[in-house]
């Protein structure tokens, strides 16, 4: 409800206050999920050795929480843009970070994967919600960047673990550490629960239905934002997942070294998103951001198992890292910038769908490929053909978003 102010003006403050506060907060929030997914990544050789696992076992983990994952993205979308994102965001953190703690239990690579597909459910809850909500609390010329946030606090999670990470490990083993970020997490939680805020409705809007859900498949300009989708997060999650078990399994680095190197990728990945978003907002030219940084991507990716001073792995990794999620506002923003933020929900739903089968498909693929050719090379060289791929698409999404701008349908 309006808040009002003296001679019944109605009073912002309030309302700013409470969106500063719903924005950190899901940053915060993000962080702790960011913390207790990306343990998974840093400790896998830990992992693998306690229960002894294959490369190709340990990329059936990071598929199977990806799949289902993926399978709720579109229900999620739906039931945030229904119901509202903060509850279906509430729900996903709780749900997550106490089935993180049972991973920490895990005695068999069984359990293992049978806590991952749980996992998988819960943080379907995260995502699209998430997104929505941010981007709810910003003028619509500022939702690229908006968006560009709401990952800022998976990757600060990131950048403390992979500092703080190996310290505990060398000390405590991988399961302590692991249920201690999980049980924090879900502090972090509760703590979200109680002090967000959904941003307040300034008209009666129209509510969504599920003729919404498949009208989303009806739209060429989804499906083209769904193959670009597919690629850019299954080169993430590809880096996110194996690049610490690339660098201490082909090129010798140790667990530490490893993690300090996660540790700089991760800082200059996290800051560099919202400058692309702030980038795309500006030129108000999200294909443009889009395409270049698929560009970067496709170079470093070949470079990565290419060059053999660690200097310069080590810059490629950087550079690599910058580009690595610069476009994730401008992608997520055009369809919301064609379609209306009535189906913000959905539409993330609908691209972070096919993103997350993207990632399924990289992640497996990696590890079989790690344990059939006993390098990660082709793995990587494939995944600059991906991003090659991807900039052609770029070019056909330019178009499709000049038209439906001007007018035409989407």
């Amino acid at each position: 409800m309006p808040r009002y102010g003296p001679k019944g003006n109605v009073n912002l403050t309030p309302i700013k206050r409470d969106g500063q506060i719903t924005v950190t907060l899901t940053i915060v929030g993000q962080a702790f999920n960011g913390l207790c997914f990306g343990a998974i990544a840093l400790f896998l050789p830990l992992i693998r050795e306690d229960l002894n696992i294959s490369f190709e076992q340990a990329g059936m983990l990071s598929a199977a929480t990806t799949l289902t994952y993926a399978l709720g993205q579109i229900p999620a979308g739906y039931l945030s843009d229904r119901f509202g994102p903060k509850r279906l965001f509430s729900i996903g953190m709780l749900g997550f970070s106490v089935i993180s703690v049972g991973f920490g239990l895990a005695g068999s690579f069984e359990m293992a994967l049978a806590n991952q597909l749980a996992s998988g459910v819960f943080r379907s809850l995260l995502f699209a919600p998430g997104l929505s909500l941010i981007a709810s609390w910003f003028p619509p010329d500022r939702r690229a960047t908006a968006m560009g946030l709401f990952v800022i606090g998976g990757f600060a999670g990131n950048i403390v673990l992979s500092l703080i990470g190996p310290l505990m490990s060398a000390h405590l083993g991988w399961r302590i550490p692991f249920i201690l970020f999980s049980v924090l997490a879900i502090g972090a939680a509760f703590t979200y629960f109680f002090f967000a805020r959904e941003k307040p409705r300034t008209g009666p809007g129209q509510q969504v239905g599920m003729l919404d859900v498949f009208q989303m498949f009806r739209y060429p300009i989804m499906w083209v934002c769904a193959a670009l989708q597919f690629i850019r997060f299954g080169v993430v999650t590809s880096f996110a997942f194996w690049l610490p078990s690339l660098l201490v399994s082909d090129r010798g680095f140790t667990l530490h070294e490893a993690g300090l190197v996660t540790a700089m990728a991760a800082a200059l990945t996290g800051s560099a998103n919202a400058f692309g978003g702030y980038a795309s907002d500006r030129m108000n030219n999200p294909p443009l951001v889009i395409g270049v940084s698929l560009a970067v991507l496709a170079l470093t990716s070949m470079l990565l198992v290419v060059v053999q001073s660690v200097t310069l792995l080590v810059l490629v990794i950087a550079i690599n890292a910058i580009f690595l999620q610069f476009y994730f506002g401008p992608l997520f923003h055009v369809p919301v910038e064609v379609l209306g933020q009535r189906v913000a929900g959905m539409s993330a739903g609908f691209s972070n769908l096919f993103a997350n089968i993207g990632a399924f498909t990289f992640a497996y693929a990696l590890g079989v490929v790690k344990d059939r050719a006993g390098a990660f090379t082709l793995g990587f060289m494939g995944i600059t053909i991906a991003c090659l791929v991807g900039i052609g698409l770029t070019f056909v999404l330019a178009g499709m978003r000049k038209t439906a701008l001007a007018g035409a349908a989407p």
